[in-house]
This record gives C-alpha cells, sequence and structure tokens, in this order.
C-alpha cells in the first residue's frame, strides 16, 4: 500500500466519514422526533392495548379517523366530557372534545423521518462520488483495491440508512373513517357551530323566560 497516493486515501476517508455524517443527521433527528412527541402529549398517555389516549384526569380519547393523506390517527375525547372537564380552559378550546394524534407508522417511515432520512442518504452519495470518479481515472491496482474497499465498506455501513424505509399496512378499526385534516377541520368548524348555535337559542330561551318571569 506504499505506492497509494494521498489523494486515493483522502478520497476512501472523505466517503466513510460522509457515511459518518448521515447517520449523525439521522440520529439527530430521530432524537428531536422523539423530544417533539414526547412535549405534544402534555401527561396523555397512549396505550397500544386499547388504541386510545388516556389523559391527565382519566377520561380516554378514542379513535374518530384515520388520515390517509398524512398517515396519522386522530382520537377524540367525548365533548360532553371535554366540556365539564374543570380544567378544559387549560386543555383545548374545541367545544367537539379535546383531540390527539398517533402517526401510525414508525421511524424512519414517517413523513418527518423520511425526509431526514433522505436527507442523510444524500449525503452517503455524495461521498461515494469522489471515490467513483477516482477509479475512472484508472489508478494502479492498490489504489483500486483501497477505493473499492473504501466504497463497499461505505456501502455496508449505510444499509441501515436504506432499509427499514417501507410502510407497513395499517390495521383500522372497522367502520374508521378515512378524513383528511382538511376534512377534519372543517367539521370542526361546523360543530363549533353548530354549538354556538345551540348555546345562544339556549340563552335566548333563557332570557324570554326571565323576561316573563
Amino acid at each position: 500500500m506504499s505506492g497509494v497516493g494521498v489523494e486515493i486515501w483522502l478520497a476512501g476517508g472523505y466517503c466513510i466519514a460522509l457515511v459518518g455524517l448521515g447517520h449523525v443527521i439521522d440520529m439527530l433527528a430521530r432524537r428531536a422526533a422523539s423530544t417533539a412527541e414526547g412535549g405534544a402529549a402534555f401527561g396523555f398517555s397512549y396505550h397500544a392495548d386499547h388504541d386510545a389516549w388516556r389523559c391527565p384526569q382519566d377520561q380516554w380519547l378514542w379513535p374518530q379517523s384515520f388520515d390517509p393523506e398524512n398517515r396519522v390517527m386522530r382520537y377524540r375525547g367525548t365533548p360532553s366530557v371535554c366540556n365539564a372537564c374543570p380544567v378544559k380552559d387549560t386543555c383545548t378550546t374545541s367545544s367537539s372534545g379535546r383531540e390527539m394524534q398517533r402517526a401510525v407508522d414508525t421511524w424512519p417511515a414517517s413523513e418527518a423521518a423520511r425526509f431526514h432520512r433522505g436527507i442523510a442518504c444524500s449525503v452517503v452519495l455524495m461521498g461515494l462520488v469522489w471515490p467513483v470518479a477516482m477509479v475512472a481515472t484508472g489508478p494502479p491496482p492498490a489504489g483500486l483495491a483501497v477505493l473499492g474497499g473504501s466504497v463497499v465498506l461505505a456501502l455496508l455501513l449505510s444499509w441501515p440508512l436504506w432499509s427499514h424505509l417501507r410502510r407497513s399496512p395499517v390495521f383500522l378499526p372497522e367502520g374508521m373513517a378515512h378524513r383528511t385534516l382538511d376534512a377534519t377541520l372543517l367539521e370542526r368548524e361546523q360543530h363549533a357551530a353548530s354549538w354556538q348555535a345551540r348555546r345562544s337559542v339556549y340563552r335566548s330561551d333563557r332570557g324570554d323566560r326571565e323576561v316573563a318571569s
């Protein structure tokens, strides 16, 4: 290996270093996603055996709909229970019950994970460009062995970044509605308007009764 030029060693080292950088990017993205999921729960805990969320007030949020575009399951508490909850003001402003959601794809098949995993894989491909380009220049056998070994090692080390991206089939409870985010927001607005209308009618009727008395 004494006849191998410095540029060949640099190309091989550069290739392996970018694979390491790809793993660092993936690790940081995974950690950030885990932290965000924990912060978004706000005391709610997901129970896989019931496929439901449990709130800090010991009430359950059951599956409401599945969003096929964002691949998330949405859960909602019973409106009458949530509206009568003593801590509702610190939990939700919705009159249709507190809503939680859960990504049905585990890491790295979720949308955010696939985005960051794509960046990590792109970094790995950038690392392969230099040694592959040097192979095309016709280096001596010893240099070719170093470059080829670096490329093979980089591919082996980066395999975990390329694998497990396939989405697994989603189990949906029988009769589960498929509803996009836009449809969910529209339904929530309609429910809020209906709730406000009922309250206005109630206040009006109560005012009429007080005037009559």
